[in-house]
Protein backbone atom coordinates (compact mmCIF):
# COMPACT_ATOMS: atom_id res chain seq x y z
CA UNK A 1 0.00 0.00 0.00
CA UNK A 2 0.73 3.70 -0.15
CA UNK A 3 -0.75 5.60 2.55
CA UNK A 4 -0.93 9.54 2.36
CA UNK A 5 -0.90 10.28 6.02
CA UNK A 6 -1.74 13.83 7.59
CA UNK A 7 -0.36 14.78 11.04
CA UNK A 8 0.16 18.51 11.30
CA UNK A 9 2.55 17.86 14.16
CA UNK A 10 6.12 15.17 14.05
CA UNK A 11 9.22 14.76 14.87
CA UNK A 12 11.64 15.95 15.62
CA UNK A 13 8.99 18.42 17.54
CA UNK A 14 8.72 16.19 20.81
CA UNK A 15 4.80 15.12 22.08
CA UNK A 16 2.28 12.15 21.83
CA UNK A 17 0.95 13.45 18.74
CA UNK A 18 3.74 13.29 17.15
CA UNK A 19 5.28 9.98 18.67
CA UNK A 20 2.03 8.13 17.55
CA UNK A 21 1.81 9.28 13.87
CA UNK A 22 6.11 8.88 13.50
CA UNK A 23 5.56 5.25 15.52
CA UNK A 24 2.28 4.24 13.09
CA UNK A 25 4.21 5.10 9.95
CA UNK A 26 7.64 3.73 10.92
CA UNK A 27 5.43 0.60 11.61
CA UNK A 28 3.53 0.32 7.96
CA UNK A 29 7.53 1.12 6.23
CA UNK A 30 8.53 -1.78 8.75
CA UNK A 31 5.88 -3.87 7.25
CA UNK A 32 6.97 -3.34 3.96
CA UNK A 33 4.33 -0.58 2.99
CA UNK A 34 5.19 3.33 1.42
CA UNK A 35 4.22 6.47 3.85
CA UNK A 36 4.26 9.59 2.45
CA UNK A 37 3.81 12.10 5.73
CA UNK A 38 2.43 15.74 5.24
CA UNK A 39 3.77 17.83 8.74
CA UNK A 40 4.44 21.56 9.58
CA UNK A 41 7.42 22.55 9.81
CA UNK A 42 8.50 22.22 13.75
CA UNK A 43 7.74 24.83 15.44
CA UNK A 44 5.28 23.41 18.40
CA UNK A 45 4.73 24.15 21.51
CA UNK A 46 6.81 27.19 21.45
CA UNK A 47 5.94 28.87 17.92
CA UNK A 48 9.65 29.22 16.84
CA UNK A 49 10.55 27.85 13.08
CA UNK A 50 13.73 26.84 13.52
CA UNK A 51 16.35 29.04 11.06
CA UNK A 52 16.95 25.88 9.05
CA UNK A 53 13.59 25.26 8.02
CA UNK A 54 12.83 29.28 7.58
CA UNK A 55 12.02 30.59 4.23
CA UNK A 56 10.73 27.84 2.09
CA UNK A 57 7.56 26.45 0.97
CA UNK A 58 7.54 22.78 1.54
CA UNK A 59 10.97 20.57 3.12
CA UNK A 60 11.14 17.34 1.49
CA UNK A 61 13.34 14.53 3.36
CA UNK A 62 12.94 10.97 4.56
CA UNK A 63 12.76 9.85 8.43
CA UNK A 64 13.57 6.31 9.00
CA UNK A 65 12.05 5.28 5.53
CA UNK A 66 8.67 7.44 5.95
CA UNK A 67 8.70 10.31 2.87
CA UNK A 68 8.04 13.66 5.00
CA UNK A 69 6.84 16.81 3.37
CA UNK A 70 6.82 19.22 5.91
CA UNK A 71 4.61 22.42 4.99
CA UNK A 72 5.07 26.12 5.98
CA UNK A 73 2.73 27.34 8.76
CA UNK A 74 1.98 30.89 10.29
CA UNK A 75 3.49 30.25 13.48
CA UNK A 76 3.70 32.00 16.18
CA UNK A 77 5.20 32.00 20.31
CA UNK A 78 1.90 34.27 20.70
CA UNK A 79 -1.26 31.82 21.61
CA UNK A 80 -4.00 34.23 20.98
CA UNK A 81 -7.56 32.94 19.21
CA UNK A 82 -6.24 34.61 16.31
CA UNK A 83 -2.82 33.45 15.68
CA UNK A 84 -3.88 29.37 16.56
CA UNK A 85 -6.63 30.13 14.04
CA UNK A 86 -4.23 31.56 11.49
CA UNK A 87 -1.92 28.34 12.76
CA UNK A 88 -4.58 26.03 12.07
CA UNK A 89 -5.21 27.43 8.80
CA UNK A 90 -2.39 27.52 7.51
CA UNK A 91 -1.78 23.82 7.33
CA UNK A 92 -4.51 23.14 6.38
CA UNK A 93 -4.06 25.03 2.82
CA UNK A 94 -0.32 24.15 2.41
CA UNK A 95 -1.13 20.64 3.46
CA UNK A 96 -3.86 20.34 0.58
CA UNK A 97 -1.98 22.12 -2.06
CA UNK A 98 1.38 20.53 -1.41
CA UNK A 99 -0.77 16.46 -1.36
CA UNK A 100 -2.32 17.74 -4.63
CA UNK A 101 1.47 19.29 -6.09
CA UNK A 102 3.99 17.75 -4.44
CA UNK A 103 2.92 13.95 -3.21
CA UNK A 104 2.90 11.74 -6.06
CA UNK A 105 1.00 9.15 -6.01
CA UNK A 106 -1.13 6.77 -7.07
CA UNK A 107 -2.54 6.47 -2.87
CA UNK A 108 -4.64 3.38 -1.62
CA UNK A 109 -5.88 5.61 1.35
CA UNK A 110 -5.74 8.77 2.92
CA UNK A 111 -4.78 8.82 6.66
CA UNK A 112 -5.45 12.20 8.54
CA UNK A 113 -5.14 12.55 12.49
CA UNK A 114 -6.92 14.91 14.56
CA UNK A 115 -6.78 17.31 16.53
CA UNK A 116 -6.38 19.92 15.22
CA UNK A 117 -9.60 19.52 13.10
CA UNK A 118 -8.38 21.33 10.13
CA UNK A 119 -6.18 18.42 9.47
CA UNK A 120 -9.71 16.50 8.76
CA UNK A 121 -10.53 19.53 5.89
CA UNK A 122 -7.23 18.28 4.30
CA UNK A 123 -7.50 15.13 4.37
CA UNK A 124 -11.38 15.32 2.77
CA UNK A 125 -9.82 17.36 0.03
CA UNK A 126 -7.25 15.30 -0.47
CA UNK A 127 -9.18 12.00 -0.95
CA UNK A 128 -11.78 13.80 -3.16
CA UNK A 129 -8.66 14.42 -5.03
CA UNK A 130 -6.27 11.37 -4.81
CA UNK A 131 -9.59 9.50 -4.95
CA UNK A 132 -8.61 7.33 -1.86
CA UNK A 133 -10.76 6.32 0.92
CA UNK A 134 -10.21 8.30 4.22
CA UNK A 135 -9.96 7.03 7.38
CA UNK A 136 -9.50 9.92 10.29
CA UNK A 137 -8.00 9.35 13.46
CA UNK A 138 -9.82 11.19 16.50
CA UNK A 139 -7.38 11.61 19.48
CA UNK A 140 -9.45 14.05 21.00
CA UNK A 141 -13.38 15.60 20.43
CA UNK A 142 -12.71 18.58 18.79
CA UNK A 143 -14.71 20.95 19.18
CA UNK A 144 -16.07 19.86 22.18
CA UNK A 145 -12.74 20.19 24.07
CA UNK A 146 -11.90 23.57 23.17
CA UNK A 147 -15.49 24.73 24.09
CA UNK A 148 -14.53 22.87 27.80
CA UNK A 149 -11.05 24.28 27.96
CA UNK A 150 -12.79 27.52 27.24
CA UNK A 151 -9.98 27.91 23.78
CA UNK A 152 -13.31 28.29 21.87
CA UNK A 153 -16.07 30.15 22.78
CA UNK A 154 -17.26 32.18 19.33
CA UNK A 155 -20.54 30.68 18.85
CA UNK A 156 -19.85 31.02 14.74
CA UNK A 157 -16.87 29.27 14.98
CA UNK A 158 -18.18 26.57 17.46
CA UNK A 159 -20.70 25.85 14.54
CA UNK A 160 -18.78 26.28 11.50
CA UNK A 161 -16.67 23.32 13.21
CA UNK A 162 -19.21 21.22 14.30
CA UNK A 163 -20.23 21.05 10.93
CA UNK A 164 -16.67 20.10 9.80
CA UNK A 165 -16.54 17.83 12.41
CA UNK A 166 -19.97 15.42 11.41
CA UNK A 167 -18.44 15.68 7.42
CA UNK A 168 -15.22 14.34 8.41
CA UNK A 169 -16.96 11.86 10.60
CA UNK A 170 -19.66 10.80 7.63
CA UNK A 171 -17.24 11.04 4.71
CA UNK A 172 -14.59 8.72 6.38
CA UNK A 173 -14.83 5.13 5.58
CA UNK A 174 -13.46 4.48 8.81
CA UNK A 175 -12.84 6.41 12.43
CA UNK A 176 -9.55 5.14 14.31
CA UNK A 177 -10.20 6.04 18.22
CA UNK A 178 -7.78 6.27 20.94
CA UNK A 179 -10.34 5.61 23.93
CA UNK A 180 -13.10 3.57 24.86
CA UNK A 181 -15.37 6.91 25.88
CA UNK A 182 -14.55 8.80 22.53
CA UNK A 183 -15.62 5.68 20.53
CA UNK A 184 -18.75 5.98 23.70
CA UNK A 185 -19.32 8.98 22.84
CA UNK A 186 -19.46 9.03 18.94
CA UNK A 187 -22.20 5.97 18.84
CA UNK A 188 -23.87 8.11 21.15
CA UNK A 189 -23.93 10.73 18.23
CA UNK A 190 -25.50 7.97 16.07
CA UNK A 191 -22.42 6.36 13.82
CA UNK A 192 -22.70 2.80 13.42
CA UNK A 193 -20.52 0.69 15.72
CA UNK A 194 -18.61 -0.53 12.34
CA UNK A 195 -17.59 2.43 11.11
CA UNK A 196 -15.37 2.79 14.32
CA UNK A 197 -11.85 1.24 15.51
CA UNK A 198 -10.09 1.54 18.56
CA UNK A 199 -6.52 1.84 18.91
CA UNK A 200 -5.19 2.78 21.87
CA UNK A 201 -2.36 4.72 22.94
CA UNK A 202 0.83 3.01 23.91
CA UNK A 203 4.13 3.28 24.14
CA UNK A 204 6.89 1.83 22.24
CA UNK A 205 8.84 -0.43 25.19
CA UNK A 206 11.60 -1.33 23.32
CA UNK A 207 12.73 2.17 23.18
CA UNK A 208 11.15 2.61 27.00
CA UNK A 209 12.42 0.64 29.37
CA UNK A 210 14.23 1.29 32.70
CA UNK A 211 17.91 2.33 32.31
CA UNK A 212 19.15 1.94 36.39
CA UNK A 213 22.86 3.41 35.01
CA UNK A 214 21.15 6.53 32.98
CA UNK A 215 18.95 7.08 35.53
CA UNK A 216 21.93 7.80 38.48
CA UNK A 217 23.91 9.99 36.04
CA UNK A 218 20.82 11.99 35.18
CA UNK A 219 20.51 12.46 39.09
CA UNK A 220 24.12 13.12 39.65
CA UNK A 221 24.07 15.94 36.45
CA UNK A 222 20.89 17.58 38.39
CA UNK A 223 21.31 17.48 42.24
CA UNK A 224 18.97 15.26 42.66
CA UNK A 225 20.60 12.94 45.65
CA UNK A 226 20.75 9.50 45.34
CA UNK A 227 18.40 8.56 48.14
CA UNK A 228 16.20 11.28 47.49
CA UNK A 229 12.02 10.73 46.22
CA UNK A 230 11.66 11.96 43.02
CA UNK A 231 8.14 12.84 41.40
CA UNK A 232 8.46 13.70 37.51
CA UNK A 233 6.26 15.32 35.33
CA UNK A 234 7.02 15.23 31.66
CA UNK A 235 4.96 16.66 28.54
CA UNK A 236 3.33 19.83 27.68
CA UNK A 237 2.72 22.46 30.04
CA UNK A 238 -0.58 23.75 28.87
CA UNK A 239 -3.78 24.68 30.59
CA UNK A 240 -5.18 20.94 30.65
CA UNK A 241 -3.15 19.85 32.80
CA UNK A 242 -3.43 22.04 35.73
CA UNK A 243 -0.14 21.94 36.55
CA UNK A 244 -0.21 24.62 39.43
CA UNK A 245 -1.47 21.51 41.71
CA UNK A 246 1.78 20.27 41.31
CA UNK A 247 3.28 22.93 42.40
CA UNK A 248 1.46 23.69 45.46
CA UNK A 249 2.03 19.68 46.45
CA UNK A 250 5.49 20.71 46.49
CA UNK A 251 4.84 24.00 48.32
CA UNK A 252 3.02 21.44 51.10
CA UNK A 253 6.00 19.33 51.29
CA UNK A 254 9.13 21.69 51.46
CA UNK A 255 9.88 20.85 55.22
CA UNK A 256 10.56 17.10 53.26
CA UNK A 257 13.78 17.34 52.03
CA UNK A 258 13.74 14.11 50.60
CA UNK A 259 11.05 14.99 48.21
CA UNK A 260 12.07 16.17 44.69
CA UNK A 261 9.57 17.47 41.76
CA UNK A 262 10.87 17.36 38.25
CA UNK A 263 8.62 19.06 35.45
CA UNK A 264 10.06 18.41 31.96
CA UNK A 265 8.87 20.30 28.81
CA UNK A 266 6.97 23.42 27.15
CA UNK A 267 4.05 25.01 26.43
CA UNK A 268 1.99 28.16 26.55
CA UNK A 269 1.63 28.16 30.74
CA UNK A 270 5.54 27.35 31.47
CA UNK A 271 5.86 31.16 31.76
CA UNK A 272 3.00 30.94 34.39
CA UNK A 273 4.14 27.97 36.58
CA UNK A 274 8.13 29.56 36.49
CA UNK A 275 6.36 32.90 38.11
CA UNK A 276 4.00 30.36 40.30
CA UNK A 277 7.09 28.51 41.62
CA UNK A 278 9.09 31.83 42.15
CA UNK A 279 6.18 33.02 44.13
CA UNK A 280 6.29 30.15 46.23
CA UNK A 281 10.06 30.14 47.22
CA UNK A 282 9.99 26.45 45.82
CA UNK A 283 13.47 24.81 46.09
CA UNK A 284 12.40 21.00 45.67
CA UNK A 285 11.15 21.70 42.24
CA UNK A 286 13.35 21.33 39.44
CA UNK A 287 11.77 22.48 35.87
CA UNK A 288 13.62 21.57 32.50
CA UNK A 289 12.86 22.29 29.05
CA UNK A 290 11.60 20.18 26.49
CA UNK A 291 14.07 16.82 26.26
CA UNK A 292 14.39 14.93 23.30
CA UNK A 293 12.50 11.36 23.17
CA UNK A 294 15.45 9.02 23.16
CA UNK A 295 16.48 10.95 26.64
CA UNK A 296 12.91 10.49 28.35
CA UNK A 297 13.81 6.76 29.25
CA UNK A 298 16.92 8.08 31.04
CA UNK A 299 14.50 10.58 32.99
CA UNK A 300 11.67 8.77 33.70
CA UNK A 301 14.58 5.92 34.99
CA UNK A 302 16.08 8.76 37.36
CA UNK A 303 12.05 9.22 38.93
CA UNK A 304 10.52 7.02 41.73
CA UNK A 305 6.63 7.99 40.64
CA UNK A 306 5.03 9.58 37.49
CA UNK A 307 1.99 12.48 38.05
CA UNK A 308 0.04 12.47 35.39
CA UNK A 309 -2.62 15.12 35.70
CA UNK A 310 -5.69 16.44 34.10
CA UNK A 311 -8.29 19.28 34.94
CA UNK A 312 -10.95 18.21 36.72
CA UNK A 313 -13.39 18.05 33.70
CA UNK A 314 -16.27 16.10 32.29
CA UNK A 315 -14.75 16.09 29.12
CA UNK A 316 -11.44 14.27 30.48
CA UNK A 317 -13.62 11.02 32.01
CA UNK A 318 -12.91 9.78 28.66
CA UNK A 319 -8.59 10.22 28.64
CA UNK A 320 -6.20 8.03 28.40
CA UNK A 321 -2.70 9.63 28.07
CA UNK A 322 0.32 7.88 26.17
CA UNK A 323 2.50 9.39 29.32
CA UNK A 324 0.64 7.00 31.28
CA UNK A 325 2.38 3.98 29.17
CA UNK A 326 5.62 5.62 28.45
CA UNK A 327 5.76 5.63 32.85
CA UNK A 328 4.41 2.13 33.30
CA UNK A 329 7.03 0.85 30.63
CA UNK A 330 10.25 2.33 33.11
CA UNK A 331 8.78 0.50 35.45
CA UNK A 332 7.12 3.70 37.51
CA UNK A 333 4.21 3.37 39.28
CA UNK A 334 1.72 6.41 38.34
CA UNK A 335 0.17 9.21 40.74
CA UNK A 336 -2.67 9.57 38.30
CA UNK A 337 -5.27 12.22 38.88
CA UNK A 338 -7.73 11.60 36.06
CA UNK A 339 -10.60 9.97 37.02
CA UNK A 340 -13.09 7.77 33.85
CA UNK A 341 -11.01 5.63 31.90
CA UNK A 342 -7.51 6.48 32.97
CA UNK A 343 -8.63 5.37 36.28
CA UNK A 344 -9.95 2.33 35.24
CA UNK A 345 -6.95 1.06 33.72
CA UNK A 346 -4.78 2.42 36.58
CA UNK A 347 -6.51 -0.29 38.56
CA UNK A 348 -6.81 -2.64 35.96
CA UNK A 349 -3.08 -2.90 35.73
CA UNK A 350 -2.78 -1.97 39.52
CA UNK A 351 -0.01 0.26 38.60
CA UNK A 352 -0.35 3.17 40.91
CA UNK A 353 -2.35 5.41 43.00
CA UNK A 354 -5.40 7.72 42.18
CA UNK A 355 -5.50 11.48 43.25
CA UNK A 356 -8.20 12.99 43.28
CA UNK A 357 -7.65 15.75 40.31
CA UNK A 358 -6.46 19.36 41.19
CA UNK A 359 -6.07 18.34 44.90
CA UNK A 360 -2.37 19.61 46.06
CA UNK A 361 -2.96 18.20 49.76
CA UNK A 362 -4.35 15.06 48.21
CA UNK A 363 -1.05 14.75 45.78
CA UNK A 364 1.26 15.47 48.49
CA UNK A 365 -0.48 12.65 50.97
CA UNK A 366 0.38 10.43 48.01
CA UNK A 367 3.78 10.96 47.03
CA UNK A 368 4.29 10.98 51.19
CA UNK A 369 2.96 7.39 51.01
CA UNK A 370 5.11 5.76 47.88
CA UNK A 371 8.13 7.23 49.41
CA UNK A 372 7.63 5.23 53.06
CA UNK A 373 7.27 2.54 50.98
CA UNK A 374 9.48 1.65 48.13
CA UNK A 375 9.22 -1.36 47.31
CA UNK A 376 5.46 -0.87 46.73
CA UNK A 377 6.33 1.34 44.50
CA UNK A 378 8.53 -0.71 42.44
CA UNK A 379 5.97 -3.35 42.63
CA UNK A 380 3.21 -1.33 41.42
CA UNK A 381 5.97 -0.29 38.64
CA UNK A 382 6.40 -3.67 37.73
CA UNK A 383 2.57 -3.94 36.91
CA UNK A 384 2.38 -1.27 34.71
CA UNK A 385 5.32 -2.37 32.49
CA UNK A 386 3.98 -5.93 32.09
CA UNK A 387 0.52 -4.49 31.34
CA UNK A 388 1.96 -2.32 28.75
CA UNK A 389 3.65 -5.17 27.05
CA UNK A 390 0.25 -7.27 27.26
CA UNK A 391 -2.16 -4.43 26.03
CA UNK A 392 -0.62 -1.15 25.23
CA UNK A 393 2.85 -1.48 22.84
CA UNK A 394 3.21 0.43 20.01
CA UNK A 395 4.44 -2.05 18.30
CA UNK A 396 0.67 -3.84 18.57
CA UNK A 397 -0.97 -0.44 17.73
CA UNK A 398 0.87 -0.49 14.41
CA UNK A 399 0.01 -3.92 13.31
CA UNK A 400 -3.44 -3.16 14.33
CA UNK A 401 -3.68 -0.39 12.30
CA UNK A 402 -1.63 -2.09 9.14
CA UNK A 403 -4.77 -4.35 9.33
CA UNK A 404 -7.33 -1.90 9.01
CA UNK A 405 -5.95 -0.45 6.15
CA UNK A 406 -5.22 -3.49 4.12
CA UNK A 407 -8.68 -4.49 5.32
CA UNK A 408 -9.81 -1.15 4.08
Amino acid sequence: MHILYLSQYFPPEVGATQTRAYEMARGLVLAGHRVTMIAEVPNHPSGIVPPAYRGRWVEQSTLDGIDVLRVWVKASPNKTFKTRMAFYLSYMADATLVGALRAAGPFDVVYATSPPLFVGAAGLALHRLKRAPLVFEVRDLWPESAVALGELNSPRAIAWAGRLEETCYNRASRIVVVTEGIRRRLLERGFPAGKLALIPNGANTELFQRQPALGQQFRAEHGLAPDAFVAVYAGIHGIAQGLETLLHAADRLRNEPAVRFVLVGEGPVKADLHALAAELHLDNVLMLPEQPRAAMPAILSAADAAIVPLRKLELFQGALPSKMFDAWACELPLLLSIDGEARRTLEAAQGGLYVPPEDPAALAEAIRALAAQPERGRSLGRNGRRYTEQHHSRQAQARALEQLLTEL
